[in-house]
């Protein structure tokens, strides 16, 4: 049977991630991550760091990370929690909630899930299409609200003034900004922005490719990140993860993430027209390096794809998303053309809705 809360929601299918969709060996579309591996300058400063992993990690080390993020960002050293990555940020989160918490769908389901298992209650701020947030639909006893910007999986890029709009006494808000650099110039993003109760979480997993290290960071009031930080164990991060922060906060990092997000708008904009060549229904405006899509039958054309070895993610497990959702990310045109490819085999109706009996 599977673990539920007290009000009945299935924790597994908060707990689903796409990289359960994705086998070994499979082109995958399900993961979120860009490229395979981290640039060779990166591999090579943490190559560099490997002959200390014999002591501890050091307080230089940290300092050194937070000011970098803190430069990076137009930040104070002190408003800066750096984190080992964005999930030990989520599962913090029930430090800060003491009556409800609103958390706006569809959107990454980690934060829901910690704030859940902890006991705090949970109202979700459904999204209809185009899934524009609106401030009023958010009640007013939420005293910690969680929003994604831009939106995992509908690739919705909201305006910072919207989330602004959601701050008020007695309320914090947090932004997840695990996508944030993969938006050309971060335009709507608040990182660089000091607001009452105003949290922001940023990720380095997706445009560095360090999944498999965990590196991520806090933005905001110090006193809220104390909170967050209460009972955090010695060493939190290892001396890898701090050189990872430091080296990709340095400008020509920050200048290689945009050239990266920048290359991603026009693999993105080259997948929505092929996709939409097929009659697939592809959710737009789209700001993400990633596509919601909507087909006739998502469940048929994941084990189509899968059977033809290619992964992508199933949305369902999205509150507010159906079993025709499915999610792909942004890839460049040689797996795009896999993809296609794929698609064009699949049976009649279960892809194309202009094919549908």
């Amino acid at each position: 049977m599977s673990e539920q809360s007290a009000d009945g929601v299935e924790h597994a299918r908060l707990r689903h991630h796409g990289d359960v969709d994705a086998r070994p060996g499979m082109l995958d579309f399900a993961v979120n991550v860009r490229g395979s591996a981290p640039p060779e300058w990166l591999r090579a400063r943490l190559a560099a760091r490997l002959g200390e992993l014999g002591r501890y990690p050091s307080a230089e080390d940290e300092r050194v990370a937070r000011a970098a993020v803190a430069a990076r960002h137009g930040r104070r050293a002190d408003e800066v929690l750096l984190l080992a990555g964005a999930a030990e940020g989520f599962a913090m989160l029930p430090r800060l909630a003491s009556r409800a918490a609103a958390v706006v769908h569809p959107s990454f389901t980690e934060p829901e899930l910690a704030l859940r298992a902890a006991g705090i209650p949970v109202r979700r701020v459904v999204l209809s299409p185009p899934y524009v947030l609106d401030p009023g639909a958010v009640p007013d006893d939420a005293d910690l609200v969680v929003v994604g910007n831009p939106t995992n999986p509908t690739s919705v890029l909201h305006a910072a003034e919207t989330i602004r709009a959601l701050c008020a006494p007695g309320r914090i808000v947090v932004v997840d900004e695990a996508f944030a650099d993969a938006v050309p110039g971060e335009p709507q993003s608040l990182a660089h922005t000091s607001v009452p109760g105003l949290l922001v979480l940023r990720s380095l997993t997706k445009t560095w490719a360090l999944a498999g290290l965990r590196c991520g960071y806090f933005l905001g009031d110090p006193a809220l990140l104390t909170r967050l930080a209460h009972g955090r164990p010695h060493w939190p991060l290892g001396t890898l993860q701090l050189e990872a922060i430091a080296a990709t906060a340095q400008p020509h990092a920050v200048a290689e993430a945009e050239r990266i997000a920048q290359r991603a708008v026009d693999e993105r904009g080259v997948m929505i027209d092929r996709l939409r060549a097929l009659g697939v229904t592809v959710h737009t405006p789209a700001e993400g390096p990633f596509l919601l899509l909507s087909v006739p039958d998502g469940a048929l054309l994941r084990k189509h794809l899968a059977d033809k070895g290619i992964a992508v993610r199933r949305a369902d497990t999205f509150p507010g998303l159906g079993p025709n959702h499915l999610r792909v990310a942004v890839r460049a045109a040689a797996d795009v053309d896999r993809l296609i490819e794929a698609i064009v085999t699949a049976p009649a109706g279960v892809a194309r809705a202009d094919e549908r009996r």
